[in-house]
Parts: C-alpha cells; sequence; structure tokens
C-alpha cells in the first residue's frame, strides 16, 4: 500500500524505553556504528534512561534518519522496528507474555494488562488505545487513534508478537491516518 508522507505529532513525551529499545535493534542488526551515525544524523545526544521522557520530534528523528540511511519509508522503518524489538520486550518483560498462549490473545491484552502496567512502570507514559473487535470468520478489527500516528508501530508488534508465539499474522490497513483517514483501522488475522 502506498502511503502520503507522515504527519507525525510532535507534542507529547515519550518514555526512554523506546529509545533503549531501537537503540538495542539498530545495534544488533546493523552495528554500534550505524547507531552512532543515526545520532550523528540527527544530532542527537543519545543518552536516554528508560524511566526519562524524551520529545516525539527525537524518536522520528531517528525513524527518519535511520528510513534515510537503509532507503525505506519511515513507516516501513517502523514497523521492522516494531517486529523486531518484541523478542527484546519478552525478554525484559516476560510478566507480559507468560499467560497467553496466541498472538490473538496477546494483542487482545494490550489495553488492560499491559498498558496498564506500562504506566505503573513508567510515570507519565501516554500509551495509545485500542477498540478491538472480533469477527465472525476469526480475525481482529483493531482501531487505533492516536496523534502519534504510529500505526505502523503497532503493526510491527503485531508481527512481532506473532513471530514469538510461532504464527505468521497478517495485518491489513483498512484505513489509516497516512492516507488522511480520521483513524486507523486495521485487520488481523492468523495465517499459518
Amino acid at each position: 500500500m502506498h502511503r502520503k508522507p507522515s504527519r507525525f505529532y510532535y507534542g507529547w513525551s515519550m518514555k526512554g524505553i523506546v529509545f533503549n529499545l531501537l537503540e538495542e535493534v539498530v545495534v544488533k542488526r546493523h552495528g554500534e556504528d550505524a547507531w552512532d551515525g543515526l545520532l550523528d544524523a540527527t544530532g542527537l545526544a543519545g543518552s536516554y534512561t528508560s524511566l526519562g521522557s524524551y520529545p516525539d520530534d527525537e524518536i522520528i528523528k531517528l525513524v527518519t534518519a535511520g528510513a534515510s540511511a537503509l532507503e525505506m519509508a519511515p513507516t516501513d522503518l517502523l514497523r521492522w522496528f516494531g517486529r523486531e524489538a518484541m523478542p527484546l520486550l519478552a525478554r525484559h518483560y516476560p510478566v507480559f507474555f507468560k499467560d497467553h498462549k496466541s498472538t490473538t490473545s496477546f494483542v487482545l491484552s494490550v489495553n488492560h494488562i499491559i498498558h496498564p502496567e506500562v504506566r505503573k512502570l513508567y510515570s507519565g507514559a501516554h500509551c495509545p488505545f485500542f477498540r478491538f473487535e472480533e469477527t465472525a470468520d476469526g480475525a481482529i478489527l483493531m482501531g487505533y487513534d492516536s496523534p502519534r500516528q504510529l500505526c505502523a508501530l503497532a503493526h510491527g508488534f503485531i508481527e512481532g508478537a506473532g513471530d514469538h508465539f510461532g504464527e505468521t499474522m497478517a495485518v491489513d490497513h483498512l484505513s489509516c491516518m497516512h492516507n488522511g483517514d480520521p483513524k486507523c483501522l486495521m485487520s488481523i488475522r492468523k495465517v499459518a
């Protein structure tokens, strides 16, 4: 699907854990020099603590620089980052995963189990709220509406959760804020 350039929101602050995960993913896949290159390209210091809060525009600068370096769209980089970050989240926060045997169960728990815990651990965290509807044919419709417009990151997290649970997940954007829609609506389905 072709997407128009992003209209990311720059008003909130993002918790340092997201920056830590991005650094860990970049270093794991591309080495320390790649992370240092992103910091040099953006002019950012890169001293992120997991409990700290940092302006959203810093993550967007890093994503934009990374996308440019890898010659990919920022939304594709966010999706890659989300998928690659899921094993790290499972290792760092196993309690979020232990009661789930499937991607669907895990995804449906985000609003009521994972995000409240995130808010406890990271005071001031602005987590999105997802609306879910299970369809008769086994798919999940997931509504996403956030000024951050990080639906591609959510998409990658879903694929990464599928990897964690040994399932292949198809995620289709039925509507998307990046295409001018008022909110995102994704269809999530296990395909293997």
